[in-house]
């Protein structure tokens, strides 16, 4: 089906501005689809009220409006600029909001504004819960028990009916904003209370908590000819009771067995068919570790933070096919950018583990509860890859620039082994440190982490791996097969100083001395089954094979600024592309190396090479020997790149 005829002008609207729950994502999704338009030769006009963004820059649209995201601002627009269409599921939940309203007043009908990709009826069956819980019986899929309820005497009767602890979801909310788990009455009335406020039409969902049952998701992509795919499958280490943007997810999931896959996979399908979604949505779920039941949480009918995340970790650009979508292309007639010989529809495949680990602001506000729950605390993450799962995590731990460097906080040196096992049943930002410190001083067994944390054995094992090889470091010679084991599960040549009271700068010749180097990988959506025409890599100590081809070109390497916290935002990816630009602008090959998913610095065509991999001395280093640039610009990383300069 090509490109529907009627369109001539598109208006985007963007996401306003970062708060938490709603990042530097979608300027990476809005960027991608107004490209995605323009390359279709269509118009653009986009409207956001954010200047740190690629998206308000004046090459990405054919027209910027920078106002305010108010329905009133935005009709304005409307009649002036009378676009054909309007694309309003890549701008997070504030784009989305936006269209229904303007949808709902008539504002779209008055000046003849279709709605592009997903129907709006679509949108409110996936965000209203009553009609998504209607939706959902109709299909025959689980949804935990539940009520929705306007007020708060209809909550507490129903609580009393089915029993603490329930969850508390409002409508049409970003990030989980305004809910929570409720253990007894009084939580569930401050929780309402605060839900009902903060929903916009004023409606919460009461359901029957399954916290400690596992979370997974899946993106899925359909178009308007009803052909669908799952991009990814996620698995968040943390059980259900942590919002997704609080957990360490991996990717793909690592613990279900190929029976679960395909029944998650399969409901997916069935979901965004069932409510007619076209683009890019995402599928939550809680499953029971213990049997094969599932219930449906929640649908995302736009992208969201794990499409981002989802992007980044199979290469398939899910806003840019969204994009095309909308405008009337089909799965099967849209190319795979990254191979540019397969078509949309084949569903990517992964040879590789990612691992996405949330970035707080608890070194900002040292007094602000550490706890997680389902509303969302986290201000950006970060994203690595590698060839196992051991190795993803600590390069993970590695990018989060909190002063760690493996599973090791230097406070915890000073804690008792009770205090240890207390800590366990904490769930905050540093659970997987407290783990870790368990199972190096054997305080506690995998079985009591597993009873206290709910953590899949799976994961608690492969931490385990971490901390023997530890030990084995502090207690045997550094041999160089030693050094390659520690090197094999991840740990950085200033941890293995560390553990062996020498200097990093020892390991480094040591490793270097005895051919221990990383050997780079690319990420080409297909498990290499055909060759990827986007040089997009990661490194790994676990392969034999070296993927790059080093040209001999005039280079320069631009440090990308990590994730996004407080006082260092999205306008350091806005400085780090423009700088890949110019370079490329002067013939000159630019080289990305950032961590942050959810970045455009990070998309796959933006620079010449991208290297997924941490900011730090060691990873830049191996970079630098493999690509012998002829310089790094530091001074667009912010903070990140001039510390490591």
């Amino acid at each position: 089906m090509p490109k529907k005829e009627n369109l001539k002008k598109v208006m985007v609207i963007g996401s306003g501005p970062i708060i938490i729950g709603q990042a530097a994502e979608f300027d990476y999704a809005g960027s991608q689809a107004c490209r995605a338009l323009k390359e279709e030769g269509l118009e653009v006009v986009l409207v956001n009220s954010n200047p740190a963004t690629i998206m308000t820059d004046t090459h990405i649209a054919d027209r910027v409006y920078i106002e305010p995201l108010t329905e009133e601002f935005v009709a304005e627009i409307i009649a002036k600029e009378r676009p054909d269409g309007l694309l309003a599921t890549l701008g997070g939940q504030a784009g989305l909001n936006l269209a229904v309203q303007l949808a709902e007043n008539g504002v779209l009908e008055k000046y003849h504004v279709e709605l592009l990709g997903t129907p709006l009826k679509a949108i409110e069956r996936a965000e209203d819960r009553e009609m998504f819980k209607e939706t959902m019986q109709k299909l025959g899929e689980p949804i935990p028990e539940s009520t929705i309820v306007e007020d708060v005497p209809s909550a507490v009767a129903f609580a009393d009916e089915i029993g603490y602890p329930v969850i508390v979801r409002p409508a049409y909310t970003m990030g989980g904003t305004g809910g929570g788990i409720a253990e007894n009455e009084e939580e569930l009335v401050d929780t309402v209370i605060k839900g009902l406020n903060y929903s916009m039409i004023g409606q919460v969902l009461i359901e029957r908590s399954v916290a400690g049952w596992k979370e997974i998701e899946y993106e899925v992509m359909r178009d308007g000819n009803d052909n669908c795919i799952t991009v990814c499958n996620m698995e968040n280490i943390d059980p259900v009771g942590v919002h997704t943007g609080d957990s360490v997810v991996v990717a793909p999931s690592q613990t279900l067995t190929d029976h679960e896959y395909q029944m998650l996979r399969s409901a997916s399908l069935r979901i965004i068919r069932e409510l007619g979604i076209e683009g890019g949505c995402n599928a939550q779920y809680a499953l029971d570790p213990n049997s094969n039941k599932y219930y449906v949480i929640e649908v995302n009918p736009r992208v969201s933070r794990s499409s981002a995340l989802a992007s980044k970790a199979t290469g398939y650009p899910i806003a840019k096919v969204s994009a095309k979508i909308a405008i009337g292309y089909t799965l099967d007639e849209i190319t795979n950018a990254v191979t540019q010989k397969t078509k949309a529809c084949f569903e990517p495949a992964l040879d590789y583990c990612v691992v996405k680990f949330p970035r707080w602001p608890f070194d900002k506000f040292v007094y602000a509860d550490r706890t997680l729950g389902t509303q969302m605390k986290a201000t950006g993450e970060v994203m690595s890859i590698d060839r196992n799962f051991e190795g993803a995590l600590l390069k993970a731990v590695r990018s989060l620039e909190i002063g760690v460097h493996r599973l090791h906080m230097e406070k915890m040196d000073a804690w008792d082994d009770a205090k240890v096992k207390r800590n366990l049943s904490r769930i905050n930002d540093e659970r997987l440190f407290v783990i870790a410190e368990a199972l190096r001083r054997n305080c506690a067994t995998l079985e009591e982490i597993h009873d206290i944390t709910k953590i899949d054995f799976w994961f608690l094992r492969k931490i385990k791996n971490i901390t023997d090889v530890e030990q084995r470091l502090a207690s045997e010679p550094l041999t160089p097969s030693l050094l390659l084991a520690a090197k094999d599960v991840g740990l950085a040549d200033v941890s293995i100083a560390e553990v062996t009271h020498k200097t990093a700068d020892e390991i480094r010749t040591m490793r270097k001395t005895d051919g221990i180097l990383p050997k780079y990988k690319m990420v080409d959506t297909c498990a290499a089954e055909f060759e990827a025409a986007t040089p997009y890599y990661y490194s790994t100590f676990h392969a034999q094979e070296d993927e790059v081809e080093v040209s001999h070109k005039r280079k320069v390497i631009v440090l990308g600024s990590g994730p996004i916290r407080i006082g260092q935002g999205v306008e350091f990816d806005y400085c780090s592309v423009h700088s890949v630009w110019a370079l490329r602008e002067m013939g000159i090959e630019a080289i990305i190396i950032n961590n942050n998913p959810e970045t455009v610095s990070t998309d796959f065509d933006i620079s010449d090479r991208l290297y997924f991999e941490p900011l730090t001395p060691e990873d830049v280093l191996n970079i630098i020997d493999k690509e012998q640039p002829e310089g790094v610009i530091v001074q667009f990383g912010g903070q990140t790149a001039i510390k490591l300069a």
